[in-house]
């Protein structure tokens, strides 16, 4: 699919119809370059759909792009979270500070959220650079990708759970728990517009993040939940699609289908490889290995990481189906075909 992204620079408010504003939120520093922040219209006050990265080139961005639009910050009724990532939950909490706002998260989300914030920055770099090197990267590697984690979110205070309404007065919009990308990733369908805010979920030119964390966990299976998640929002049928990430764009539900359609085909790609390698992998190895959209060198020490996560729900997959075998009582963890 031929790329229509363009740059933050050229990005602006834009009423997407209906009672629903798209407002552009930047990213520092990353090739996203921004996140679509959606407020949607209420008697009430409006309603976010997520908020933004926590920084405050993105704080201005989105207090003076809900201005634009004739809605003050300060009115926000509330803020509902995909996920808990840091480009989607990072500014909740500033809009509750300002608003008084709720913010709502889907349970296994807050889960993590608690988890992050138990964390003090040592203890969460001893915990990433310990998950690395058991992956089998190199010293110079685990120190370079350790030294990257933003803050954790605001906790929220409203928990959400698949079916249940946002509180959203004057519209129909539904949790649709779609786990993946995040253990309690959302989507939210519009029911009184056929639409559907995807998050993260479905993109119309990439595709999400799927990883394990820690990478050699193997009693989750993330991959094999967005697989099937994807088969849920498909079953929803052709709505239009609201994305945090580069544009609106029309039928959901084949869009689905396609990404589907890409992640069993890297399984199978995965598994030559391994066949071709003759000999046991560790995730690193795997991950150096793999196609990516540059070369391994290319990628930075946050890229790489991401890789190896990318790499790691890969392998789980093919794990469940019993495809392949990791090597038992081995540090680290290396993985090859059944025989």
């Amino acid at each position: 699919m031929k790329s229509r992204r363009r740059p933050y620079s050229e990005q602006r408010p834009t009423d997407a119809g209906g009672g629903v504003w798209s407002v552009p939120v930047p990213i520092p520093g990353s090739p996203l370059g921004y996140t679509l922040v959606y407020a949607i219209e209420s008697p009430a006050g409006p309603v976010l759909v997520d908020a933004g990265w926590n920084h405050p080139e993105a704080w201005l961005a989105l207090r003076d792009g809900l201005s634009s639009i004739g809605m003050d910050v300060r009115e926000v009724r509330g803020v509902v979270v995909t996920h808990y990532h840091p480009d989607h939950a990072g500014l909740a909490g500033r809009v509750r500070e300002e608003s008084g706002a709720w913010i709502a998260m889907h349970e296994a989300d807050i889960a993590m959220v608690k988890l992050l914030r138990g964390f003090d920055a040592g203890g969460h770099r001893e915990f990433r650079a310990d998950m690395l090197r058991r992956a089998g990267a190199a010293r110079v590697e685990v120190e370079e990708v350790s030294a990257h984690q933003p803050r954790p979110p605001a906790l929220p205070d409203r928990t959400l759970h698949d079916g249940d309404l946002i509180d959203l007065p004057g519209r129909r919009l539904r949790t649709v728990w779609t786990p993946g990308h995040t253990p309690g990733h959302i989507c939210l369908h519009l029911e009184d517009a056929g639409r559907i805010f995807t998050g993260d979920h479905v993109l119309p030119a990439i595709t999400p993040h799927i990883a394990v964390y820690p990478y050699d966990r193997a009693d989750v299976d993330p991959l094999s939940d967005f697989l099937e998640s994807l088969e849920k929002v498909a079953a929803l049928g052709d709505l239009e699609a609201l994305p945090a990430h580069e544009w609106v764009f029309q039928d959901t539900a084949a869009r689905a289908t396609e990404i589907h359609t890409h992640h069993e085909e890297k399984l199978v790609r995965l598994a030559a490889l391994l066949a071709e390698a003759g000999e046991p992998l560790t995730i690193w190895e795997t991950a150096a290995r793999m196609t990516w959209n540059r070369s391994w060198e290319e990628l930075s020490a946050m890229l790489r990481g991401m890789a190896a996560g990318e790499a790691a729900a890969h392998l789980r997959t093919l794990e469940v189906r019993g495809v392949i075998r990791r090597t038992p009582e081995v540090d680290p963890v290396r993985f090859a075909l059944h025989s």
